[in-house]
Protein backbone atom coordinates (compact mmCIF):
# COMPACT_ATOMS: atom_id res chain seq x y z
CA UNK A 1 0.00 0.00 0.00
CA UNK A 2 1.59 3.48 -0.91
CA UNK A 3 1.87 6.18 1.56
CA UNK A 4 -0.81 8.85 1.79
CA UNK A 5 1.37 11.48 1.25
CA UNK A 6 2.74 9.88 -2.33
CA UNK A 7 -0.57 9.58 -3.46
CA UNK A 8 -0.11 10.42 -7.19
CA UNK A 9 -3.88 10.92 -7.73
CA UNK A 10 -3.69 14.63 -7.35
CA UNK A 11 -0.35 15.32 -9.79
CA UNK A 12 -1.52 17.55 -12.74
CA UNK A 13 0.44 19.87 -14.79
CA UNK A 14 -0.57 23.07 -12.67
CA UNK A 15 0.18 21.49 -9.42
CA UNK A 16 4.02 20.77 -10.50
CA UNK A 17 6.46 22.35 -8.25
CA UNK A 18 10.35 21.70 -7.66
CA UNK A 19 11.81 20.55 -4.84
CA UNK A 20 12.06 22.55 -1.61
CA UNK A 21 14.68 24.54 -1.13
CA UNK A 22 16.41 23.01 -5.09
CA UNK A 23 15.35 26.74 -6.95
CA UNK A 24 17.48 30.08 -5.28
CA UNK A 25 16.63 33.11 -6.31
CA UNK A 26 19.49 35.10 -8.24
CA UNK A 27 21.76 37.17 -6.46
CA UNK A 28 21.22 40.81 -7.81
CA UNK A 29 24.03 43.01 -7.98
CA UNK A 30 24.75 46.64 -8.16
CA UNK A 31 20.42 47.57 -7.52
CA UNK A 32 20.63 50.34 -4.98
CA UNK A 33 21.82 50.00 -1.32
CA UNK A 34 18.23 48.18 -0.39
CA UNK A 35 19.56 45.58 -2.07
CA UNK A 36 22.12 44.84 0.21
CA UNK A 37 24.44 44.21 -2.31
CA UNK A 38 24.59 47.88 -3.35
CA UNK A 39 27.42 50.18 -3.80
CA UNK A 40 30.19 47.80 -4.50
CA UNK A 41 28.38 44.70 -5.81
CA UNK A 42 30.34 42.42 -3.13
CA UNK A 43 33.79 43.83 -5.68
CA UNK A 44 35.28 44.80 -2.54
CA UNK A 45 36.76 48.61 -3.02
CA UNK A 46 38.35 50.24 -5.92
CA UNK A 47 41.07 48.80 -8.09
CA UNK A 48 41.35 46.32 -11.21
CA UNK A 49 39.53 43.76 -10.05
CA UNK A 50 36.27 45.81 -9.34
CA UNK A 51 36.34 47.08 -13.00
CA UNK A 52 34.82 45.45 -16.33
CA UNK A 53 37.74 43.51 -18.28
CA UNK A 54 40.43 42.80 -15.57
CA UNK A 55 42.19 39.73 -16.32
CA UNK A 56 45.21 38.94 -13.36
CA UNK A 57 48.65 38.44 -15.09
CA UNK A 58 49.90 34.62 -15.58
CA UNK A 59 51.59 33.58 -13.05
CA UNK A 60 51.10 36.44 -10.86
CA UNK A 61 51.55 36.48 -7.24
CA UNK A 62 50.46 38.99 -5.71
CA UNK A 63 54.17 40.76 -5.28
CA UNK A 64 56.05 37.55 -3.98
CA UNK A 65 58.71 37.11 -6.75
CA UNK A 66 57.37 34.56 -9.39
CA UNK A 67 58.43 30.93 -9.30
CA UNK A 68 59.70 31.04 -12.28
CA UNK A 69 61.96 33.99 -11.26
CA UNK A 70 62.51 32.48 -8.04
CA UNK A 71 64.06 28.99 -9.31
CA UNK A 72 67.31 29.14 -10.98
CA UNK A 73 68.03 28.64 -15.27
CA UNK A 74 69.92 25.33 -16.10
CA UNK A 75 71.27 23.75 -19.08
CA UNK A 76 70.13 24.48 -22.70
CA UNK A 77 68.52 22.57 -25.62
CA UNK A 78 70.52 22.75 -28.73
CA UNK A 79 67.65 23.43 -31.49
CA UNK A 80 70.20 21.65 -34.04
CA UNK A 81 71.13 18.30 -32.66
CA UNK A 82 69.82 15.11 -34.43
CA UNK A 83 69.06 12.19 -32.64
CA UNK A 84 69.58 8.63 -33.77
CA UNK A 85 67.58 5.45 -33.15
CA UNK A 86 70.24 3.64 -32.61
CA UNK A 87 70.92 -0.38 -33.28
CA UNK A 88 73.87 -2.68 -32.15
CA UNK A 89 74.97 -5.06 -34.46
CA UNK A 90 74.14 -7.83 -31.78
CA UNK A 91 70.35 -6.68 -31.70
CA UNK A 92 69.91 -6.64 -35.60
CA UNK A 93 71.48 -10.19 -35.38
CA UNK A 94 68.47 -11.24 -33.42
CA UNK A 95 65.72 -8.85 -35.20
CA UNK A 96 67.09 -11.05 -38.48
CA UNK A 97 66.42 -14.45 -36.59
CA UNK A 98 63.42 -13.22 -35.61
CA UNK A 99 61.75 -10.67 -38.49
CA UNK A 100 63.76 -12.58 -41.59
CA UNK A 101 65.36 -9.36 -42.48
CA UNK A 102 67.92 -9.38 -45.60
CA UNK A 103 68.36 -5.60 -45.92
CA UNK A 104 67.88 -3.53 -42.75
CA UNK A 105 66.36 0.29 -43.97
CA UNK A 106 64.64 2.74 -42.23
CA UNK A 107 61.24 1.04 -44.03
CA UNK A 108 61.32 -2.21 -43.20
CA UNK A 109 62.45 -1.63 -39.38
CA UNK A 110 58.88 0.86 -39.83
CA UNK A 111 56.94 -1.65 -41.22
CA UNK A 112 57.59 -4.28 -38.41
CA UNK A 113 56.94 -1.45 -35.50
CA UNK A 114 60.46 -1.18 -34.03
CA UNK A 115 60.90 2.97 -35.35
CA UNK A 116 58.80 5.19 -36.04
CA UNK A 117 57.99 7.06 -39.20
CA UNK A 118 60.68 10.30 -39.18
CA UNK A 119 63.31 8.46 -37.00
CA UNK A 120 66.96 8.34 -38.43
CA UNK A 121 68.75 4.81 -37.69
CA UNK A 122 72.68 4.52 -37.11
CA UNK A 123 74.18 1.36 -36.52
CA UNK A 124 77.10 0.72 -33.78
CA UNK A 125 79.50 -2.03 -33.51
CA UNK A 126 78.66 -3.28 -30.05
CA UNK A 127 78.00 -7.25 -30.27
CA UNK A 128 78.72 -9.16 -33.69
CA UNK A 129 77.03 -10.08 -36.60
CA UNK A 130 76.81 -13.71 -37.94
CA UNK A 131 74.38 -13.43 -41.65
CA UNK A 132 75.17 -11.45 -44.33
CA UNK A 133 73.11 -7.89 -44.48
CA UNK A 134 72.48 -4.94 -46.59
CA UNK A 135 71.95 -1.67 -45.10
CA UNK A 136 70.59 1.57 -46.25
CA UNK A 137 70.56 3.53 -43.04
CA UNK A 138 71.51 7.53 -42.10
CA UNK A 139 74.73 6.56 -39.89
CA UNK A 140 76.95 4.00 -38.75
CA UNK A 141 80.54 3.74 -37.43
CA UNK A 142 83.34 2.98 -38.31
CA UNK A 143 83.79 -0.51 -36.60
CA UNK A 144 80.37 -1.51 -37.12
CA UNK A 145 80.97 -0.67 -41.22
CA UNK A 146 84.22 -2.87 -41.29
CA UNK A 147 82.28 -5.82 -39.02
CA UNK A 148 79.58 -5.56 -41.82
CA UNK A 149 81.80 -6.05 -44.41
CA UNK A 150 83.77 -8.72 -43.21
CA UNK A 151 80.72 -10.48 -43.29
CA UNK A 152 79.86 -9.83 -46.83
CA UNK A 153 77.52 -7.13 -46.51
CA UNK A 154 77.13 -4.14 -48.15
CA UNK A 155 76.64 -0.09 -46.02
CA UNK A 156 74.48 2.20 -48.37
CA UNK A 157 74.71 5.79 -46.49
CA UNK A 158 71.19 7.80 -47.09
CA UNK A 159 70.94 11.71 -47.01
Amino acid sequence: MIPRKFKIRNMKLHNLKPAAGSVKKEKRLGRGEASGKGGTSTKGNKGGQSRAGYKSKMAHEGGQMPIQRRIPKRGFKNNNRVSYKVFNLGQLDQLVEKYGFTEISAENLYINGLINRTDLVKVLANGELKTKLNFKINAISEKAKTAIEAAGGSVEILP
